[in-house]
């Protein structure tokens, strides 16, 4: 990646486990200047996560969300908001509305979320890593697995947590406010997404002024952990084809 000019900072948003992208995730985005962050534990309300993240970047002028899955959905909260500095936004498997649209499946959803101890860690976490899963996982630069799932969870998310973004996901939406957002957005989208699906993507590309998609063949919905450098290519690309500075932003 380019940095002779000017370079937006790259501000990488967790996914539903919370914890921030690794090293491994990071360093194909070269010199780049980039932060991460870990997300707030027990936060049952989308709009607080958008303070959390909002907080985390009031010293940047010049910046790029990049969310992905519930932290796509933690970004397009915050780019509702114009703030200022913001260059451009990527949504990497993520939402504005919760896309399980199956009332079985909600209340299923909000009985999984109040599990605590071993309900929690053998049947919650292997129920939630079953349905991250893609064929292609292990095709990847770094191979994955359910099992591998479970285990970023097990380390990193507290069952209080795991509830808590339940319950967030279940009533955030910001499908009628999509058309605020006036940065450049990317879609990312994996092949194959069980959990989220094909019509998430659509709603978001219809709704945001400036926004384009890229599926990424052969990947699911942990594509961030499994293609890491495939991931990172697409965002380069988008990010190439920026514009050389930021638009004002609404105060």
């Amino acid at each position: 990646m380019n940095t002779s000019a000017k370079f937006p900072t790259l501000v990488f948003i967790p996914c539903f486990s919370g914890a921030p992208w690794s090293a491994e995730q990071l360093a194909p985005y070269g010199e780049a200047p980039r932060r991460t962050l870990r997300l707030p534990e027990g936060v049952d309300d989308m709009e607080r996560y958008a303070d959390h993240v909002q907080n985390a970047v009031a010293d940047l002028d010049d910046y790029v969300l990049v969310g992905d899955s519930f932290g796509a959905n933690i970004a397009l909260a915050l780019a509702t908001r114009r703030p200022k500095g913001l260059r451009a936004l990527v949504l990497s498997g993520g939402f504005a509305a919760n896309p399980v649209t199956s009332k079985p499946w909600k209340a299923l959803m909000r009985v999984i979320g109040k599990a605590r101890g071993p309900l929690y860690r053998q049947l919650t976490l292997r129920a939630h890593a079953h349905r991250l899963a893609s064929p292609f996982d292990g095709e990847g630069q770094v191979p994955w697995s359910e099992a591998r799932s479970r285990d970023l969870f097990l380390d990193n998310t507290p069952a209080a947590s795991f509830g808590a973004r339940v319950r967030a996901s279940l009533t955030a939406d910001y499908v009628d406010a999509l058309g605020r957002v006036q940065v450049p957005t990317l879609v990312l989208s994996p092949s194959h997404d069980v959990l989220i699906g094909e019509d998430a993507s659509k709603v978001m590309l219809a709704g945001i002024p400036d926004a384009r998609e890229v599926v990424l063949p052969r990947t699911g919905h942990m594509f961030r952990f499994s293609h890491p450098v495939t991931y990172a290519a697409a965002v380069d690309d988008f990010l190439a084809a920026l514009p050389t500075t930021p638009k004002d932003a609404d105060a």
